[in-house]
């Protein structure tokens, strides 16, 4: 297929050519994979600036998506290209091969390091935001190597998916700390002040007025950010909220159990370590069921699953992608599904993947963790239900991703939340819509939820 590239592609393959370099913060759908392609085909072949490349990426992203985007493309055919996941014979043979570009999965960077020559004079992270943790072994073993790397590209959707926090690790390893700082103790002191503490320990921070312009401006010089809206005709997105209510006996059982959970805090105090435990009991709770401490699934209630229900019948058919969180979720969901003799699958392999895209299921249900980067579901529906929701900003805007990009046929993508009211699903869901999915909002929306 011949390559012609919109406006907005030519500056950002022009960007990455001329910096050495750059931070591309492209929304999904825009082709952010063909962009830095054809960079690197110029680069390797036109100009001569670089001569090994090595991509890492999300397992998936890594195994398929590089190699589909180069076998799509005319302009790229010349490129060699080899895939270093699967056993370790496997990879060793692919990084031994002769290739322009490598491309390894995140999770075997370190092992990658540990154990060849790292000689790449060029290196593009697809997905930044997994680099944002600077205590990782993936980032500690990236760094060791980045004095070799002469050129560098780092590509996301979302740089700041729980915060601002997490820019100084993401643009420490593009440059090394020149903009934001050589330590996060310096990036704290000049950006953020204590918010949450116990003492003298800090469980959080918040950004100091005018830290987000202050911290931009430091890193504008490398950074190019486009939104889809802004550049592709996307069909209209549509948020829509399902409120289920309990009844007396239920949110009775719900404020006990929220009462259980209190007094097993130690002294009571929520902090940020266990907030997440305490997030995911009451998450739980707000869709119907819990896991005991022998791991056996207690019913609570049924509202999301009649919601669920009543939705499925208003579709009359047509197919509807359903979000799930926990084990039990899908569990309750599938046997429900079964009793209806409707069917469905959920999409986790390619074989399901390719029934939902061709039509042959009115339902399918999708994991957030397992609708990353690469997956495209935008040609089996245009509706997704949020049955369970996550903090995870970055999750919560790939898996809608999924079905709002170019490629969707329909006018209107719809996304429908079913929020158990007066529950924790409601202050998630406010902090997602916020963009506020930062330790802070978690512990307060704990806090809010725990009837003491």
């Amino acid at each position: 297929m011949k390559f012609i590239p919109h406006d907005y592609q030519k500056y950002a393959i022009d960007y990455i050519e001329t910096k050495p370099i750059s931070a591309v913060l492209l929304d999904m759908g825009l082709g952010k994979t063909v962009i830095t392609l054809t960079a690197l085909n110029d680069l390797l072949f036109d100009s001569f600036q670089i001569h090994k490349v090595l991509v890492i990426a999300p397992l998936r992203v890594a195994r398929q998506t590089w190699s589909d985007e180069i076998g799509k493309w005319d302009h790229l055919s010349g490129l060699r290209y080899s895939i270093a996941v699967g056993t370790e014979k496997e990879r060793l043979d692919a990084l031994r091969a002769k290739a322009d570009i490598y491309i390894i999965n995140r999770e075997n960077v370190q092992w990658m390091i540990d154990t060849i020559r790292f000689d790449f004079d060029m290196v593009v992270v697809d997905e930044l935001s997994s680099f944002k943790n600077h205590q990782a072994k993936r980032f500690r073993s990236l760094m060791k190597v980045r004095p070799k790397v002469k050129r560098i590209v780092g590509l996301t959707g979302t740089p700041t998916a729980n915060g601002l926090m997490d820019l100084w690790a993401e643009f420490r390893l593009l440059d090394m700390g020149e903009r934001l700082g050589r330590f996060i103790g310096q990036y704290r002191t000049a950006y953020f002040k204590p918010d949450k503490m116990n003492g003298q320990i800090v469980y959080s921070y918040k950004p100091l007025p005018g830290a987000e312009k202050r911290i931009y401006e430091k890193i504008s010089d490398i950074t190019i950010s486009m939104k889809a809206t802004d550049h592709l005709k996307m069909p209209e997105l549509v948020n829509t909220n399902h409120i289920v209510r309990l009844s007396e006996d239920e949110r009775r059982k719900y404020d006990d159990m929220c009462e259980d959970l209190v007094l097993q805090l130690p002294g009571g105090e929520i902090t940020a370590a266990n907030a997440a435990a305490l997030s995911g009991k009451l998450s739980q709770m707000a869709n119907g069921a819990i896991y005991t401490d022998t791991q056996k699934v207690l019913s609570l209630h049924d509202r999301k699953l009649d919601a669920l229900e009543d939705i499925i019948e208003s579709m009359n058919g047509n197919p509807l992608l359903v979000a799930y969180w926990f084990r039990h979720d899908f569990d309750r969901i599938s046997e429900m599904l079964h009793k209806l003799h409707i069917p469905f699958s959920r999409l986790d392999t390619e074989a399901s993947i390719r029934r939902w895209n061709e039509g042959e299921l009115p339902v399918a249900l999708i994991h957030p963790a397992s609708a990353g980067h690469g997956l495209n579901l935008q040609s089996g529906g245009s509706t997704l239900v949020w049955y369970g929701l996550t903090w995870s900003l970055e999750l919560y805007q790939q898996t809608v991703a999924r079905l709002w990009r170019q490629g969707q046929n329909a006018k209107t993508v719809v996304v429908q939340h079913i929020v158990t009211e007066d529950t924790i699903d409601e202050r998630i869901l406010k902090a997602l819509q916020k963009k506020d999915t930062t330790q802070a909002a978690l512990i307060e929306a704990v806090k809010a939820n725990l009837r003491q």
